[in-house]
């Protein structure tokens, strides 16, 4: 009988660690200021395939100039949804020199894929509107540490 309780205690920890993760690899990141412009964006940066799938779910909110900066090895085509995620959000799928190749409007808590139309290296999210608001489009040039600049 006592090996069943640890067996079912055990489990019981792999179940919760991916909330305990999920917090903990939020609260954890590195930072980069980005520029669009005159507005800047701090940035999480999420670099590996964990802090990837957590992203910024569960959150309930973010303040109006952060984002995060979802960085990945190579340029691909890059594919995003919102399952478990509670804000609406923008994705702007990003070339290596910072270009905006896309923005994505998403809706919070679907499983609907948004695609960069071109590949990437870079997805920044950054809360719906906001590029709106300063008037960011595809073709716009983001600046900041990690955007190779050509001379």
């Amino acid at each position: 009988m006592k090996k069943f309780h640890l067996l079912a205690f055990a489990i019981a920890l792999v179940v919760s660690a991916p909330v305990v993760a999920q917090g903990q690899a939020q609260l954890n990141l590195p930072r980069t200021i980005l520029s669009a412009g005159i507005h800047q964006i701090d940035a999480q940066v999420a670099r590996t395939a964990e802090e990837h799938a957590i992203g910024l779910m569960f959150r309930k909110e973010m303040p109006p100039n952060e984002g995060m900066l979802f960085v990945f090895n190579a340029p691909s085509k890059q594919c995003f949804w919102m399952k478990n995620t509670l804000l609406a959000l923008t994705a702007a799928f990003v070339a290596d020199d910072g270009t905006v190749v896309n923005l994505e409007d998403m809706q919070a808590n679907t499983t609907e894929s948004h695609c960069s139309t071109k590949p990437v290296r870079y997805v920044l999210e950054v809360n719906q509107g906001w590029f709106t608001k300063k008037g960011i489009k595809a073709g716009a040039k983001l600046s900041g540490a990690p955007f190779k600049t050509t001379p």
